[in-house]
């Protein structure tokens, strides 16, 4: 762990209780000590540029242009002309997509909550300067580097940075870092490092920039251009060969200066192997793909994340904020003392009213306003892990003095064996129930991760709480079953409470598995995975465990939430889906996110994914089909040494008819087939076989013409050339069916 910066230099004026003044803010921002780093959410103009004009291939294309040009045959040159065009609409589909997604991401940026001039304000990140006062809350994301000044149960995770799944405890002098975030609790701490001087200013604006993310077809197509690449040399140099000993060998070539007929024909060869397009399109396709979805509200961070969406098949879903509303509403209060102690109304009171409280305590403020002032003298905070919290208060010797809210099966022990029948009775109704039970002994004295419920621990009353099911979620569920999604519900809460809401969203048949028996034995977790869908009382570790496993069982994992709890297995799923209204520690490890908060956009993001993933397999069998037939004519025709059956202009014709235009259009039209594993072989079983025949067509029309006594070379080329149209528009009637 690295230690904080020693304080500022003397030179600044020194922040007061109130935080920075104005004059102070300025003060640094003419310094330049601001938290402004480069951390653009996609590509540079100029790295699109550079990645759609600067390739191998458009290399050898540009070397082939200028000797055709050198050589005066500029009619042949065309192919130059088609491949400009592609450089230039890959450039402006790509720049098109970086300005809708960085406009998105702009409105949708994080803000940062200091204390400046007496105050709170909300700012941008970039807008914090050194020295600045951060006030930290549940569910913020730590945004510079600093020293706890002051905190009451602050508890962060630094898993992001360091790898520890553990929550950490931080009280005052303690080192707090940026990019990880808060669990629980509160605090204010003093910022030591800003901008590219944070901990973890290059990884999070490394995470945030844009990249294709490892993909089964980038990787199958950078494969296929390795392949190329390594068979382009040999291949050339078989052609050319071939080409001087039609025109009577080197010697003749060289001394009569035939060899331009041969380097025509030879560029002809090369340039019929490149699969120009198939690159182009491909990102084409991911950038439209990103557009669309941005269209419809979604952020998607990540181009190549388009494709993961296609092959998601399972996902897991937090029930709060995703098959819910995420608002809780108090019910109602259910009393299991004999004898209600007088100050639970005053205690609940200030559980609704502590700064650290999470949303199910918040909802009681308005039946249980504060009456007498309490003043703990111990706390402890809501967490997700511990699913309860309490505090002490001085009272007489006989009354209770500590108080604890939270879910019974965790706060009370087995002689309470009523209040937890009752509370498993409100559970399987559908009702989220909280316990308050006190206590006349002590908060238990240890850090954060000793804390322990106080002995002798009585119900007092138990709370029920409102979620409303979202009126999407069974329709967008239905969907995902209907195309072979499975699915897994987990969930903090009571076991039958979530099996309820899954009962209302069309899950039927399921019973809440309780997350506190979960196997820690990974096969037995799997096969514990295997058998049920719904789980309740799951923690943020198990959470991330459960994806695990599932991946481990060979699933590709989407993941949804909003909350806190949910960041680790967002971080760990293949596709990471956060709500719009989840916390920004959440969204910042979401690949997608749902800007309007609509549950019911996950269908056409999915169906998004398969369209770009099915087209781009149909455009590169066009694409590889004609560099297989490239290939086996120009080894073919230059072993035998025969002339190449093409000049380069026929090849650019060809190319464009059946292959360049009409890939533009199957890369983006409407396609909802499912995606299926195996993308490279099947695209290479349909392409091998399809570039053999027609290599074989070719080859027995100079066989014909030879046996017909013909030798007129631009006959046969012309011959050649019809049965290429043809050939060509037969495969690309096969690849494109379904017609429609």
């Amino acid at each position: 762990m690295q230690s904080a910066n020693p304080p500022a230099s003397p030179v600044l004026t020194r922040p007061g209780p109130g935080g920075l003044s104005d004059a102070a803010v300025a003060e640094r921002v003419a310094a330049g000590l601001t938290n402004a780093v480069s951390d653009a959410s996609s590509r540079s103009a100029w790295d699109i540029v550079r990645a759609n004009v600067f390739t191998l291939f458009n290399g050898i294309v540009a070397g082939s242009f200028v000797l055709l040009l050198l050589l005066g045959q500029w009619r042949d040159a065309l192919f130059g002309l088609a491949a400009v065009g592609n450089a230039v609409i890959g450039v402006v589909q790509e720049y098109r997509a970086k300005r809708s997604l960085d406009g998105l991401a702009l409105m949708n940026s994080p803000s940062a909550r200091v204390l400046r001039n007496g105050a709170e304000a909300e700012i941008a990140v970039a807008e914090v300067v050194l020295d600045d006062l951060l006030v930290l809350r549940a569910g913020d994301e730590v945004t510079a580097d600093g020293v706890v000044l002051h905190e009451v149960g602050l508890e962060i995770d630094e898993s992001l940075l360091t790898g520890e799944a553990d929550p950490i405890a931080k009280d005052r002098g303690a080192g707090v870092l940026s990019g990880s975030s808060v669990l629980s609790g509160e605090g204010q701490i003093r910022v030591t490092r800003v901008g590219a001087e944070s901990f973890a200013s290059r990884l999070t604006s490394e995470a945030k920039r844009f990249s294709l993310v490892s993909s089964e077809i980038r990787n199958s197509l950078n494969r296929i251009l390795r392949w190329i690449t390594w068979a382009l040399l040999p291949v050339m140099l078989i052609v050319v060969n071939g080409q001087m000993q039609v025109l009577g060998g080197w010697d003749v070539a060289l001394r009569t200066g035939t060899w331009r007929t041969g380097a025509v024909g030879a560029v002809a060869a090369v340039i019929a192997m490149v699969p120009l397009g198939l690159v182009l399109l491909t990102s084409v396709a991911f950038a439209v793909g990103g557009v669309r979805l941005a269209r419809k509200q979604v952020l998607v961070r990540e181009l190549a994340a388009v494709e993961g969406l296609a092959r998601v098949d399972m996902l897991c879903i937090d029930k709060t904020g995703t098959l819910t509303e995420g608002t809780i509403a108090y019910d109602d209060a259910h009393p299991v003392a004999r004898t209600l102690p007088g100050a639970w109304r005053d205690v609940l009171g200030w559980f609704s009213s502590e700064p650290g409280a999470n949303a199910t305590a918040r909802s009681l403020h308005s039946d249980y306003p504060v009456g007498v002032p309490l003043d703990p003298v111990g706390t402890v905070r809501f967490s997700s892990a511990r699913k309860w919290s309490a505090a002490q208060f001085g009272g007489a010797p006989d009354a209770p003095t500590t108080w604890v809210l939270g879910a019974p099966e965790l706060v009370l022990d087995h002689d309470a064996s009523d209040a937890l029948a009752l509370a498993a009775d409100l559970a399987e109704a559908g009702r989220r129930t909280l316990v308050l039970a006190a206590t006349s002994a002590p908060l238990p004295q240890g850090s954060v991760d000793e804390v322990r419920l106080p002995p002798g621990l009585a119900p007092v009353v138990l709370l029920t709480f409102r979620e409303e099911v979202r009126p999407d979620a069974r329709r967008t569920l239905d969907y995902f079953r209907e195309q072979g999604v499975q699915l897994r519900i987990l969930s903090g809460d009571n076991p039958r409470t979530v099996a309820a809401v899954a009962r209302q969203v069309g899950i039927e048949g399921v019973d809440g598995f309780d997350a506190r028996t979960l196997p820690e034995d990974g096969g037995d977790l799997e096969d514990v995975l295997d058998r049920h869908t719904v789980f309740g009382r799951v923690t943020p570790v198990q959470k991330s465990r459960i994806v695990a496993a599932l991946q481990a069982r060979g699933h590709v994992v989407a993941m949804t939430g909003d909350g806190v709890n949910d960041v680790l297995a967002l971080k760990g799923a293949d596709m990471g889906i956060a709500m719009n209204s989840a916390a920004a520690a959440t969204k910042a490890v979401s690949r997608l996110v749902l800007l309007d908060g609509r549950f019911d956009r996950l269908p056409s993001v999915v169906a998004e994914g398969r369209r770009v993933i099915a087209n781009i397999e149909r455009v590169s069998v066009l694409f590889l089909a004609k560099t297989a037939y490239s290939v086996l004519l120009s080894i073919t025709f230059g072993a035998l040494l025969w002339g190449f059956p093409f000049l380069p202009r026929q090849m650019s014709v060809t190319d464009g008819l059946t292959i360049g235009i009409p890939a533009f259009f199957l890369a983006l039209m409407a396609n909802s087939r499912r995606y299926r594993s195996g993308f490279l072989v099947r695209s290479l079983s349909f392409a091998l076989p399809a570039g053999a025949i027609v290599a074989a067509a070719i080859t027995a029309i100079h066989v014909a013409a030879d046996l017909s006594g013909i030798h007129d070379l631009e006959q046969v080329r012309t011959a050649a050339f019809v049965t290429l149209g043809l050939a060509g528009l037969w495969i690309l009637v096969a690849v494109a069916r379904p017609s429609t």
